[in-house]
């Protein structure tokens, strides 16, 4: 299969998984897109990779419906997809274990400041924002599980899928 189709039909693959997977009844933010992004990121080429986390959330947010923090929450999965394809292109298990808990970290610190700025439901002070924080633990808990499980799945079936295929043409070498 050539490079191009390969990444082409990847790209949609993921970005399918990832509205299905969004639209479909689950736990709170128990979502695949930060493995996505993650996944993307190291197996795609980077003009595609960028693209399948944000496209997967414009079209399942068009389901779901529109909100104020959109812009923020798209810009932490394009950081996310950028990072991936900085350092695990040729990373190991380590960078990925790391990267993962490093993007779970990420999006919770940055989405939840924009809830705290931007929503009115915290004081602006200090206290506020620890509030917004700490009360946002129990979601940041789904988070993290969703992005170790969905990206252990998107690496572990993509390596099995490569030494199969890799198996498949040696036996036929």
């Amino acid at each position: 299969m050539k490079a191009h189709y390969f990444s082409t039909v990847l790209a949609v693959c993921l970005i399918t998984i990832g509205v299905m997977l969004r639209i479909l009844p689950h736990p709170a933010n128990f979502a695949p897109i930060t493995a996505i992004a993650l996944f993307g990121g190291a197996v795609l080429p980077k003009k595609v990779a960028v693209w399948v986390p944000l496209v997967a959330m414009m079209v399942s947010d068009a389901f779901i419906g529109f909100y104020q923090l959109m812009p923020l929450i798209w810009a932490c999965y394009l950081l996310i997809a950028l990072a991936s394809s900085q350092w695990l292109r040729s990373g190991n298990l380590y960078t990925g274990v790391t990267l993962t808990a490093a993007a779970s970290i990420f999006f919770f610190v940055i989405t939840n400041f924009g809830v705290w700025l931007t929503s009115g439901m915290y004081s602006h002070t200090w206290s506020g924002l620890v509030s917004c924080y700490t009360l946002a633990l129990p979601f940041f808990r789904n988070t993290f599980l969703s992005d170790v499980v969905y990206t252990a799945v998107l690496f572990g079936a993509y390596a099995l899928a490569t030494r199969t295929h890799n198996r498949r043409v040696a036996v036929r070498a």
